[in-house]
Order: structure tokens, then sequence, then C-alpha cells
């Protein structure tokens, strides 16, 4: 097995690349090392939920708890509604055995937990990756800032402009998916004092608007989804006016209750939606992908941190299991054939899903969008959110065990 003198760097100090972090430490024992381009650990000032299916495996870490207590547990299911506030159906935000709900996050807090559950020590701040290079044995990792160093694996967590991912040989190209999304906070105080804890999805003609409770409930977050045209070969991102948005939701169509949400806000940004094709292999070697950097996904299943999650529950249980140092590229190999078809169908689904919120396509039938919707809350629960990572992962260890004995 592998032990505490394996060296694994992490590239990327967000949620996936900390939750690795915390996961290789805790269920594979090995010393990580984490590299952080940017000067401190942090995010953008935004919401991000964590779902039932990562919320498992955050417990089995032990810091569960502790997301929990600054976080927002909804009053109870959400609602998908058409643009006048109709309901359309609920949303089942909970797994089958009601273990485990989702959870509204602010993205500063979520990053704040999991960095308090990594060893201050073991986190470089500042580093640039510019290149990585599988040596025999080892990896060698450089940084813009100078500084170079070898050790027995790689894991990239370095999103979508991953640096790793060219390493292990995978060049996909950004898909722009004809969308803009505005995002945002406001605070809670600023809604009506009846305004319910949970989430809302308003759903009209080409575009969505959702919304949903953060950090004790202090705060809401929101999401716009809007087609745009605009050129996207600059700046992803960018600060947006909040009359631009107002804008896109105005008159009798919307309804009444979203127009006042939308008076609450104060400020907002816009960042354009990309994702890529599912790659044809994260591993090569010592060296593998997780999180966005192997599979971005638009954001319209809620999936992309809650996949990075379990992709870190799975990669460390394949390495607890690895004979060495000299087997963890096996160990990534396993784990790269267990993780890419789950990954490519959220993928694929969270492409169905925007269109589906914007009737785009076959769903331009309202009466057939309503229906899939319906349909989908309960595939979700069950595909999506009762999802065992560490499961899977031991079960997949067992039936591999069982090839190399015959």
């Amino acid at each position: 097995m592998v032990s505490r003198t394996t060296r694994i760097a992490i590239i990327g100090g967000g949620m996936g690349g900390l939750t690795a972090a915390i996961a290789l430490t805790r269920i594979a024992g090995v010393r990580v090392t984490v590299f952080e381009q940017a000067s401190r650990l942090g995010e953008v000032g935004a919401g991000v939920t964590v779902a039932p299916n990562a919320a498992r495996v955050l417990d089995r870490l032990g810091v569960l708890e502790k997301i929990r207590a600054v976080g927002a547990v909804p009053d109870g299911h959400g609602v998908y509604l058409d643009a006048m506030g109709n309901m359309v159906t609920d949303a089942a935000w909970e797994d089958s055995a009601r273990r485990y709900q989702n959870i509204g996050m602010y993205r500063p807090d979520l990053i704040d937990a999991l960095a308090g559950e990594v060893d201050p020590d073991t986190v470089c701040l500042g580093h640039r990756l510019t290149s990585v290079e599988a040596l025999d044995p080892g990896v060698r990792v450089a940084f813009e800032n100078g500084v170079e160093e070898v050790f027995d694996a790689v894991i990239g967590a370095d999103g979508i402009h991953s640096v790793v991912r060219r390493a292990v040989g995978q060049h996909p190209e950004p898909v722009y998916s004809g969308y803009i999304v505005y995002r945002g906070v406001v605070d809670a105080s600023r809604l009506p004092g009846d305004w319910p804890m949970i989430s809302q999805v308003w759903m009209g003609d080409s575009r969505h608007f959702m919304c949903y409770p953060l950090q004790q409930r202090k705060l809401f977050n929101f999401v716009a989804g809007i087609p745009s045209d605009r050129p996207l070969n600059g700046p992803w991102s960018g600060p947006a006016e909040v009359a631009e948005l107002a804008a896109e939701f105005a008159g009798d169509g919307w309804d009444p209750r979203l127009h006042r949400f939308i008076e609450a806000i104060d400020q907002t940004f816009w960042w354009g939606l990309f994702d890529h094709e599912p790659l044809t292999n994260w591993s090569r070697g010592p060296i593998t992908l997780l999180g966005d950097a192997a599979h971005t996904m638009l954001p319209h299943q809620g999936q992309g941190v809650n996949q990075a999650i379990e992709d870190s529950m799975a990669l460390a249980t394949f390495l607890a299991a690895a004979d060495g140092v000299a087997d963890i590229p096996e160990a990534f190999r396993r784990y790269t054939a267990v993780r890419m078809q789950r990954t490519a169908i959220l993928q694929h689904g969270s492409r169905r899903a925007g269109a589906m919120f914007d009737a785009q396509y076959e769903f331009a039938n309202l009466a057939k969008r309503d229906a899939d919707i319906r349909v989908g809350r309960d595939f979700r629960r069950g595909a999506v959110f009762d999802y065992d990572a560490q499961k899977v992962a031991e079960q997949a260890l067992t039936r591999f065990r069982k090839v190399q004995v015959a």
C-alpha cells in the first residue's frame, strides 16, 4: 500500500483540490502538497449547492457538520415554476433515505470550511503551473515563479484551462453554450419576510432564473440564464449592470414575485457558460485529473463541484489499495475507468437540463418540457443523489482483483 512517505502534488486549491487533499490524507494516508496560483485561497462570492451525493462523501471525511453549520438547508423541496410562477413540479432535494439534503453554500464559506481541514503548511500559494513532466520514476512540476519539484504523482484539479490535462494528452476545445448567466447574492433582509426558504426556478421562453438560500439563510444566491451572442474571445466573465438583468425578465409575462426578487439585487456579474466534450482519457502514468479539469460541465444540474467531491473519494479509495508507489499508475487507471462514464452522463445531462429550463429544441413544446422535468425528478434522486462514490469504488476494486486472479 502507499504510505506516509508517498508524495502527491495537487494542482489547484479550489473546492475539488482541497477535498482531494482531505480525502488523500485521511483515506489513503499519503503526503499531499496543494499548489494554488492565486495569492490566497478564495472563491467568487456566489453560491453553490452541496448535493446529497457529495454530502455523503463529506460526511465520511468528517467535515459535513462543519459545512452544514455555515450553509443553509432548505425548508423542504424546491419548486420548478413556469414564467408566471405556476407550479410545474417540486424538486426532491434529498436522497431516497432522506439522510442527506441539498445544502446551499456561499462559495467563500465552503472554501474556508475545506481549507480549515487541510494542514496550512501543505498549501503553496502564488504557484502558477507552467509544465508537468513524467520522469522514471516520479513527476516534475515547474511553476512560473521558478520553483520546481518532483513528486511520486500529480493530480490536476486546475479547472477548464488545465495545464495538467495537456500532460495527459488531452486537448479539448471549450464549447460555448450560447448562454451567459448573471450571478450574485442578495441579502435576505431585502426580501419579503415570507420569502420561501427553498430553491425556486422560473422557466420561461429561452431563459430561466433560479434562487436559493445560503449562509444560515442570511443570503440568497441567484443565477439567471440568458441567451447571448456577445463575443467571448476575450474575458469569459465580468461585472454587469443590474438593469441589464432586470430587462431580460421585464414585462407582464414574468411572475411579479420574480420582479420583487430582482428589485432586491444591488450587484451582479456575468459568466459565459462553457463545457467540453467528455475526454477519452484522464490519466497517463502517475498523472491524473479531477473535477473541471477532467469533466467541465454546465451548471444546470448543479453537479460540477459535487462531481469533483465524488472524484476525490474514488481517487483516495483506489490509492489506498495501491501496492506501493509503483502501483499508482494502475490505481489512476482504475479511478479513470470508474469515473469517466458517470461524469460523461452528467455532462450531457447538464446540457439537456439547460435545454429544458429554457424551452429549447424538442422542449419548445412546454407540455413535453414540464412532463420531462417531472419524470426527471425521481431519476435525479435515484441516479444522482443516491450514488455512493466510495461504495462504487470499493465494488470496482473487488471486480478488478477477481480479474487479476483469473
